[in-house]
C-alpha cells in the first residue's frame, strides 16, 4: 500500500509503546534523556519537533519556562493534548507544524530536541538563540539490519548514505560548532512474538521508505513464515533479540 508519510502517521493518531513488552541494554553511555537535562534549566525554553502524542517529552523532558512540541498530524497534536490534560504539567503547548517549513520565531528557543524525525538544519539554527543547543536522536541504516535482511527489505534500506551522515553534514553547514555524532548500539529483547510483532506493525522498520528522499513510502505486510523464522533464531532467556542501530548529534549555535 504506497500512502503519503503524513497520512500514515495521521492516521496513527499517536507514538506510544507503552503496551508493548520488551527490555532494553544499552552499551552506549550516551543517554538521549540525560542530554535534555544537561542542557536546560528553570528558565529554559525548549522546542520539541515531531513530538508525536507528547508521550515522551510529557515524561522525560524536565520542569522549565517553556515547552513547544510540534507535529505535522492533526491527530498526534490532538493526542499530544489529551495526554498533557491528564498529565496535569504547566508551561507546555502543542501545535501543527511540519518540520521543513518551521513557523516558531527566530532566536528564541534555548534548547531544539528531535527524536527520530526529519529535520531541516537551517530553520532549526534560526529559531535557536545563540549558544542554544540542538539535541538530535535518530534511526540509522542499519537498525534491526538481521531482520531487515532477512526480509530483503526495509527502512532505509536501500539508500546509499546512511542518515546520521546526512543529518550530521546538515547540521555542520547550517553554521553549527561543537557538533558530535555518537553512534547508539541497544539491544532489545520482546517477551513475545505478538510483542515484537506489534512494534513491527506500528513502527516502519520493515517499510519500503528511503531517508535520503521525503516521497512517499509503501507499507508492506509483514510476511509470517519469515518472521516466524527471525522469531525461532533470535529467541534467547532474555526474550527475543532485535539489534537496534540509532545515533545522537549534539551542536551548538
Amino acid at each position: 500500500m504506497k500512502i503519503n508519510e503524513h497520512e500514515y502517521y495521521n492516521k496513527l493518531a499517536n507514538w506510544s509503546f507503552d503496551e508493548i513488552n520488551y527490555t532494553e541494554e544499552n552499551y552506549t553511555n550516551w543517554i538521549y534523556e540525560d542530554e535534555i537535562k544537561k542542557s536546560t534549566n528553570k528558565n529554559s525554553k525548549i522546542l520539541d519537533l515531531g513530538t508525536a502524542g507528547g508521550e515522551k517529552l510529557l515524561k522525560i523532558f524536565p520542569e522549565c519556562a517553556e515547552i513547544l512540541g510540534t507535529d505535522f498530524s492533526e491527530e498526534m497534536v490532538k493526542t499530544a493534548n489529551e495526554n498533557l490534560k491528564r498529565s496535569g504539567r504547566a508551561n507546555i503547548s502543542f501545535k501543527v507544524m511540519d518540520n521543513l517549513n518551521m513557523t516558531t520565531p527566530g532566536d528564541y528557543f534555548d534548547l531544539v530536541t528531535a527524536r527520530h524525525t526529519i529535520i531541516d538544519a537551517k530553520q532549526i539554527y534560526r529559531t535557536l538563540k545563540k549558544g542554544g543547543h540542538l539535541l538530535l536522536r535518530g534511526v540509522d541504516k542499519l537498525d534491526c539490519w538481521s531482520l531487515k535482511i532477512m526480509f530483503g527489505r526495509g527502512q532505509a534500506y536501500n539508500d546509499i548514505k546512511p542518515i546520521s551522515q546526512i543529518d550530521y553534514e546538515n547540521i555542520l553547514k547550517a553554521g553549527f560548532k561543537d557538533v558530535e555524532l555518537i553512534p547508539l548500539h541497544v539491544i532489545e529483547y520482546y517477551k513475545t512474538k505478538e510483542d515484537l510483532l506489534a512494534l513491527l506493525i506500528k513502527a516502519p522498520i520493515l517499510d519500503d521508505i528511503s531517508e535520503e528522499t521525503t516521497n512517499s513510502y509503501k507499507r508492506i505486510a509483514i510476511e509470517q513464515e519469515i518472521f516466524d523464522k527471525y522469531v525461532q533464531e533470535n529467541t534467547t532467556e532474555k526474550g527475543i533479540k532485535l539489534i537496534r542501530r540509532y545515533y545522537g548529534i549534539v551542536a551548538k549555535k
